[in-house]
């Protein structure tokens, strides 16, 4: 797969300094993401033709998914997100403003982003696993690679990426001397549990008992409660396709998607 990266930052980041990010991220998915996942993709900086992003008509796009760089808000107070488009063509946001907010490099975001949008591209990949305040209930975990440890960063080439999960993360039970993500930072002694959080970090979910989405993250963790709130109030990815869940069951889903949108 080929993302198309646009700059609309109108200046904010050069060319040159996001040329330097897409190679530290393409050696990321090349070298430490594909080779745990098997799914890989090229990120290529192209030009823009067009005074602001369009979500639907894509027109810059020279491959197969694309993702702006956008120094306003396209949804108030998102970081960054992935989603599809009505042709079903995947497309991202990366909100620098939102980023320089929360402390975050914008290159981890751009990483956060793009390693997601590789792992689900169509934005409609839901994991059953256990509740995270009820373990013995089953819930459907979102199947994002970065959520449950964003806060965490490593470099390559002096350039910020994001650490991101591995695929025993999202089996049923830990397994004896498994890694669940690539850094395998350690909190307390414990690394990170499958269907768990590193500090920072938070999760959603569908819970079929209460036929909603929620997120959770530690109560006392500021930084992941800052970042749960920008999510929650935008109208991202998540949100859109657990409406086909979540609405009535008499309403078409082509005017839920139309509404959402």
């Amino acid at each position: 797969m080929i993302i198309s990266v646009i700059n609309h930052t109108n200046s904010q980041i050069s060319d040159e300094q996001l040329e330097v990010a897409i190679r530290a991220i393409n050696r990321q998915i090349r070298e430490d993401f594909e080779p745990y996942w098997s799914l890989g993709a090229t990120l290529r900086l192209e030009g823009r033709s067009q005074a602001s992003p369009g979500k639907q008509d894509l027109a810059d796009m020279r491959g197969d998914a694309i993702i702006y760089m956008w120094n306003k808000t396209d949804v108030k107070d998102a970081l960054g997100y992935h989603d599809q488009n009505n042709r079903g063509i995947p497309y991202g946001f990366i909100f620098t403003e939102l980023s320089a907010k929360l402390g975050e490099n914008w290159t981890v975001t751009l990483s956060h982003e793009a390693l997601e949008l590789i792992g689900d591209p169509e934005a409609n990949l839901l994991v059953q696993g256990p509740h995270p305040k009820d373990p013995k209930r089953a819930v459907f975990h979102w199947y994002e690679m970065c959520d449950a440890v964003q806060e965490e960063t490593y470099k390559i080439d002096n350039v910020d990426v994001s650490n991101f999960v591995l695929p025993l993360y999202f089996t049923g039970g830990d397994e004896l001397g498994g890694r669940n993500d690539f850094l395998s930072r350690a909190y307390d002694g414990k690394t990170l549990k499958s269907f768990s959080i590193n500090p920072g970090g938070y999760i959603g979910f569908f819970d079929p008992q209460t036929g909603k989405t929620d997120t959770f993250a530690m109560k006392n963790d500021v930084k992941a409660q800052q970042r749960l709130k920008y999510k929650s109030k935008t109208d991202t990815a998540r949100i859109v396709r657990h409406q086909y869940l979540t609405s009535s069951r008499d309403e078409p889903a082509d005017k839920i998607v139309a509404r959402k949108r």
